[in-house]
Order: C-alpha cells, then sequence, then structure tokens
C-alpha cells in the first residue's frame, strides 16, 4: 500500500514549499501522469515519476533519459511522492532535503504496458509503459537490478534516437524557463542552478 509517510518526515513544510499533498484516489483512467523534474541538489538528477496507486512512483536518474535503446541509465528508486508535486517548480531552501532548484523537465501521461497492472509491475521489479510527453514518447522500460537500483531504458520504436534530448531540449515544459531562470525568480542559489544548465 502506497505511503507517503517517508516523503513527509523528510521534509518542513514550514521551510520548504513543497507540497505536503495525500495519498489521492485513483480514478478509471487508463492513462495516468508521469512528470521529470531536474533537480540541482548536491548534484544535478532527474526524478522521474510515474502516478500508481494515488502517488507519484519516484526514482532518481542522475543522467538523466536516454533516447537510445543501446544506454542503460541507473534509476535509484526514492519515496513516493504525493500528486501535487507533479507541477512544483522553484526552490528548495538550503539546509532542506534536496535543496536545491526544481523544474518540470517533461509531463505527460503514461499507460502500462499489456500486463496491465502497473502495482504488480512495480513489485515484480519490471514495469513495461508507454510515455506521451512533450519531450518522451513511445515505449520505456523500468528494470530493477537489486535493492532500490532500477534501469530505466528506452525500446526500440519510432521515438529513439541518438540525441541527448537533456542537451536538446533544456528548459522547463511550464514556464520555458532554464535552471538559473527559476533559481533567478524565487530568490535560489542562481551560480549553482546555472552549472545544470548547457
Amino acid at each position: 500500500m502506497p505511503s507517503l509517510r517517508e516523503y513527509a518526515r523528510k521534509r518542513r513544510f514550514d521551510r520548504t514549499a513543497e507540497p505536503r499533498g495525500a495519498v489521492a484516489r485513483e480514478g478509471p483512467a487508463p492513462e495516468r501522469l508521469f512528470v521529470v523534474q531536474k533537480h540541482r541538489a548536491t548534484a544535478l538528477h532527474y526524478d522521474f515519476r510515474l502516478e500508481s496507486a494515488g502517488v507519484l512512483r519516484s526514482w532518481a536518474v542522475p543522467k538523466g533519459p536516454s533516447l537510445d535503446p543501446s544506454v542503460k541509465r541507473l534509476a535509484m528508486q526514492v519515496e513516493d511522492h504525493p500528486m501535487d508535486y507533479a507541477r512544483f517548480e522553484g526552490i528548495i531552501p538550503a539546509g532542506e532535503y534536496g535543496g536545491g532548484t526544481v523544474m518540470v523537465w517533461d509531463i505527460g501521461t503514461w499507460s502500462p504496458g499489456e500486463e496491465g497492472d502497473p502495482e504488480g509491475a512495480f513489485r515484480a521489479g519490471a514495469i513495461r509503459f508507454t510515455l506521451a510527453g512533450r519531450k518522451l514518447k513511445g515505449s520505456w522500460r523500468l528494470i530493477r537490478t537489486r535493492g532500490r537500483q532500477w534501469l530505466l531504458i528506452k525500446s526500440r520504436d519510432g521515438a529513439a534516437s541518438t540525441d541527448d534530448v537533456t542537451l536538446a531540449k533544456p528548459r522547463s515544459v511550464l514556464t520555458r524557463r532554464l535552471m538559473a531562470g527559476i533559481a533567478r525568480d524565487a530568490g535560489g542559489d542562481l551560480k549553482t542552478a546555472a552549472t545544470a544548465d548547457p
């Protein structure tokens, strides 16, 4: 059963603008929300999130997603996030968990593979899915290798490419800002955020 206890335990909501959120009621829609947030905390990474069972199942992808099917990206499973987090863009204050700049790098919907049971696939450690985002599209897989370690892999289809999508499309899909612009507008660390821009 999904829980946001770990998410809440790691955050002080009187100091961060991150949403408190709650486990949402899952509707019957066959397509679910996904979001990828570019996050410059201690190190730059991309947070890959899939809606399932009323929460955003989440993985930190250090090098970001790759459109090249021959590239396997490490994806470290992290705590579930509330659905409200999908549109969070701004600053997590220094000294707080995940302190740094957050951008909504991509957003859209995802649909499960033919097994049709996202939670069963999540427990089994092998999730096949199709993304319909603004930057990421087509078939993908998340495969658990051990513990919290997974691999994010693009499948061979018409959306596959050897282009580096993180460099080619660096801007927020919500505001068109770069990381430095988000930090500047929210009073964050402009110099550190700028290191995440191409």
